[in-house]
Formats: structure tokens, C-alpha cells, sequence
């Protein structure tokens, strides 16, 4: 059965069995002269994973008002019939990626139906020590959509100064756990850790304990970019990270296993989540839809030739163990067609495209020419079908791992791929599901307690579209594409999309955590 023949179905269903929604308006809206917006006609699908129902949504500021009937003698300032379409709440990327000061437009997001961000990840956020300052420089510029901010690990590393050592003076400890404690106050939303990168990875058990338990003092969540992702050092990463859920959620970012293989591979991972619930944590995870990783090449470099090392003294003195680790690390990693550049002046092509070019190894390409820290790209190295079943997984939530000018298509194509590829195209997902993994389930776990649902009460950032109409435009050759079918976009009440065109004006909000 094709996506579009299901309608009739839902609308159905709906008549039989949402008669709750069905209720006529409330006294204090009949007394309203006119409405701040009206969405008439369309199927409600609220985020929640229940079914979708027929109804109308009225909207008063920034606010849902009234979800139900609501007759043609209503009016209001702007009347959007969504006939033919879903309504659904704005969609939460639960792991994204930008600077609100300088691009707060974030047109790639919100050409998605996305209308909240999570910002701050992978360690590094960039508020310097300033969070405060940095809030009010965010709230000045009136990103286009909503802002919920995490506090980096690294970058409170980095603001103390810490040796590249796991064991930091207590001294050093008291100031970091300080500076933590001061950005909860001020309502970050939780820390982000980047355990793979300098400098988090020199981090030990005994520091990540003790700002996990001043998280959790403050109901934040723990995010984590986790310490190896390579299918043989899944287990033990996880383990390390997982453990943290004793003091505070925790929440694995972009999950995925590098060389694993198949859904049964996938089963496994998600049972070691499963075993961290079963002592009573909160645990989930985010998912890309996307078979290919984006990072800085330093990622294929062992770690004795990343700081605190001095590249070049590793390149007079360990040559020869150099190139045949990369030589190793490449192959390993499906080879050098597998790395897409994506930084001047290698944007666009692979490791195997710069060695025709210059004519020479690529070792010799990455020592010589590049380095541990001279580009990032994308990396082909994760298995379809294991990936797809991440996404399947009850844990898993939807993210991007995006930004507006990284050279991935993810940043632009994610949240439309869902529905696009995964629902419309291959039934691997219900419209219902699939969208409150994008929303209502993401806001549960972040700790938006007004926001990701359609319901009386909650802020009224809504995403109206239909599902067949949805095309992702980026690639990998052409990444800043941006996808096509999201008709109307509100955030806070008011249109950021109209009609498939952008409303220039920007009603979006930095959000603090309560």
C-alpha cells in the first residue's frame, strides 16, 4: 500500500476513536473576537506516537490554545488549511551543530520542520567561560529558532588549562565543577562530553564522576560523543559512558558502530542500553540517518602523533611507523575512496581522488600535505542495515549532526530523510512514530517540558506538510541543498515557512533549562 492510500485510513480510525478532541470551544476562546492563527483541516499528529486524528489547532501568542472542531464562524489573523497534510509539533534535533551569533538564521534546520536545536556538543561549546555574556549575545540576535545549549566538557577543560593527563590537580577539579555548577544555574541544559577528542579524551573515571553527580543535582543530562566507536571497542565505550547514568541520565550521541555489521549487531548494542535501564537509569541515544560520519581527520592519526605530541618531531622520528598506521587505519576504514573531503582546498573529493591528483601515496598525502589537523571530512564506514535497525531501537532518537555550512548533506537532509526514505518510501517507519522520535520523545529526554508535543498549554512551534511532497535535495556533492516540502514552519507562534519561503524574521529563543 502506498503512503497516500493510508490517508483515509488514519482519518477513519481517527473519527472512531478521538472523539475526546472532538469537543466544541471552551467559554473564555468564544468570547475571542478573532484567533492568532488557525490550522484547519489537517491530520494531528502530536508527537506523542498515538494515532493521528482530524482537528483543528488555534494558537493565541505563542501558545497552543485549542486542539479540536472548530466551526467556519471562527477567524483568525492568519487561517492555514492543512488539507491533505500532517500537523505535527517542530521538530527537536537532538544534536546539532552552529553558532546562533553569526548564522541565527539556520535556514537548513528549519527547511527540515526542525525548530529547536541542542547546541554544545561532542565537549566543545562556545560560550569561553562567559555563559552568561554568551546568553545574552544569543538573545540579542533572536536566533530564527529555538536554542537549547549544553555546556562543553572540553571547553571547561581548556578554560582551566588542564595538562593533556587524566589525574588534574584538585584545585583545577573545584574550579571546572565551579564553573559547571554556574552554567546549570543559568540554565544550560546538561554536559556534553567528546571523549574521542583532545581533550576530553585524557579525561578519567574520577572526573567525569564528579561532574556527572553536579549534573544530576541539577535534573541536567549527561551527551556523549563516547571514548571509540570502532565495532571492538563499542562494548567498553559504552560501559564507560553508561555508567555515569548513576548520577544522571545519560544520553549516547550519534550512535553508531564503525566496521559493524547487520541488524543482529545492532540488537547487541541496544542490549547494553537496555542493561543500563534495568538498574534503574535513564539511557537513550540519537541516531543520523546517514551511512557516512564527518569529522576532522585527525580521527584516522594514532594517538601519539595528536597533541600534546609534536607532529613534527613524530614525522622526523616515526616515519616509517606513521605511514604504515595509516596505511592500516585507511584500509581498515573501507580505503581511501572512503574519505570525503570536505575542507578547501580537498572539499569534494576523496583520499583516493588526491592521490591520482598529486600522484604520490596518500600516507604521504595525510603526513605531508594535511596533517592530523589540516581538514575534516566524511567517512564511509558504517553498515545499512545495522545503522537502520539503531534507528528502529525504542532508545534512539533522531538528530542531524549538522550545521549550516558543514560539507555533509545530514546537516541539511536528516529530519526529511526520515520521512522521505524511511517512511513514505520503505514503511520502515508509521507517520506517528517516526515523528515522535523527531519530537515528543526528544523533549522528554532533553527536559523541554513545554515543547515536542501538540497539546492545550504548550508552545506552539508546528510543522505542517505533506509526507509525500517531502524531498531531501543535498548530497554529497551538493550539501547545502536545502530539502523541499515542509510547507508551513511556526516557531513560538509565529511563521519562519509559508508556503515553502522562508518569513525573514526570526522568533526563535535561547532556551533555559528550569
Amino acid at each position: 500500500m502506498k503512503f497516500k492510500e493510508k490517508w483515509p485510513l488514519f482519518f477513519a480510525c481517527a473519527a472512531l476513536s478521538s472523539c475526546a478532541t472532538r469537543s466544541p470551544l471552551p467559554e473564555n476562546l468564544r468570547e475571542l473576537y478573532k484567533f492568532d492563527v488557525i490550522i484547519r483541516n489537517g491530520l494531528v499528529v502530536d508527537g506523542s506516537g498515538k494515532p493521528g486524528y482530524p482537528a483543528s489547532v488555534i494558537i493565541q501568542s505563542d501558545t497552543i490554545a485549542f486542539i479540536g472542531e472548530v466551526d467556519s464562524t471562527s477567524t483568525a489573523t492568519l487561517e492555514i488549511d492543512a488539507n491533505g497534510k500532517v500537523v505535527t509539533p517542530g521538530f527537536i534535533d537532538a544534536h546539532a551543530h552552529g553558532d546562533p551569533i553569526k548564522t541565527p538564521q539556520f535556514y537548513n534546520f528549519l527547511a527540515q520542520g526542525v525548530t529547536t536545536i541542542c547546541l554544545g556538543q561532542d565537549g566543545s561549546s562556545d560560550s569561553k567561560g562567559e555563559f552568561g555574556a554568551w546568553q545574552a549575545s544569543v538573545d540579542s540576535v533572536r536566533p530564527a529558532l529555538n536554542i537549547a545549549p549544553f555546556t562543553g566538557h572540553g571547553s571547561l577543560r581548556v578554560e582551566i588549562e588542564a595538562p593533556f593527563e587524566e589525574e588534574i590537580s584538585e584545585a583545577d577539579m573545584a574550579v571546572m565543577a565551579e564553573e559547571l555548577d554556574h552554567q546549570l544555574q543559568l540554565g544550560s541544559f546538561g554536559l556534553t562530553m567528546g571523549l574521542e577528542y583532545v581533550p576530553g579524551r585524557y579525561s578519567g573515571e574520577k572526573e567525569l564522576q564528579a561532574l556527572a553527580k553536579i549534573v544530576g543535582s541539577y535534573h541536567g543530562v549527561l551527551m556523549a560523543h563516547i571514548r571509540n566507536e570502532d565495532n571492538d571497542k563499542l562494548e567498553a565505550s559504552l560501559d564507560e559512558f553508561l555508567g555515569l547514568g548513576q548520577w544522571a541520565p545519560v544520553h549516547v550521541s550519534h550512535l553508531k558502530s564503525v566496521y559493524g555489521e547487520g541488524a543482529k549487531r545492532a540488537v547487541e548494542i541496544t542490549s547494553i542500553l537496555a542493561k543500563y535501564e534495568s538498574l534503574g537509569y535513564r539511557v537513550s541515544a540519537d541516531v543520523y540517518p546517514y551511512m557516512a560520519s564527518f569529522t576532522g581527520i585527525g580521527i584516522v592519526f594514532p594517538d601519539w602523533a595528536i597533541p600534546p605530541a609534536n607532529f613534527n618531531l613524530v614525522k622526523k622520528a616515526r616515519r616509517g611507523e606513521l605511514e604504515e598506521f595509516l596505511r592500516n587505519k585507511i584500509a581498515q576504514r573501507n580505503g581511501p575512496a572512503a574519505t570525503l573531503f570536505g575542507t578547501a582546498p580537498y572539499a569534494g573529493k576523496t583520499l583516493a581522488d588526491l592521490e591520482k591528483e598529486l600522484g604520490k601515496p596518500f600516507e604521504d598525502i595525510l603526513i605531508d600535505d594535511i596533517g592530523p589537523r589540516g581538514a575534516s571530512a566524511a567517512y564511509f564506514v558504517m553498515d545499512d542495515s545495522l545503522q537502520v535497525a539503531l534507528m528502529k531501537s525504542d532508545y534512539v532518537v533522531v538528530s542531524s549532526d549538522g550545521s549550516p555550512g558543514m560539507r555533509h548533506p545530514r546537516g541539511y537532509g536528516s529530519f526529511g530523510k526520515m520521512i522521505e526514505t524511511y517512511t513514505v518510501q520503505s514503511n520502515y517507519f508509521i507517520i506517528e512514530q517516526v515523528i515522535h522520535k523527531m519530537s515528543g520523545q526528544t523533549a522528554e529526554i532533553i527536559g523541554l517540558n513545554d515543547r515536542g508535543l501538540l497539546k492545550v498549554g504548550y508552545k506552539a512551534d508546528v510543522t505542517i506538510f505533506d509526507p509525500e511532497n517531502v524531498k531531501v535535495k543535498a548530497d554529497f556533492q551538493h550539501p547545502h541543498h536545502l530539502t523541499e516540502g515542509f510547507d508551513f514552519v511556526l516557531v513560538n507562534g509565529k511563521l519562519a515557512r509559508s508556503n515553502g519561503e522562508f518569513v525573514e524574521s526570526r522568533n526563535g529563543k535561547l532556551l533555559r533549562r528550569e
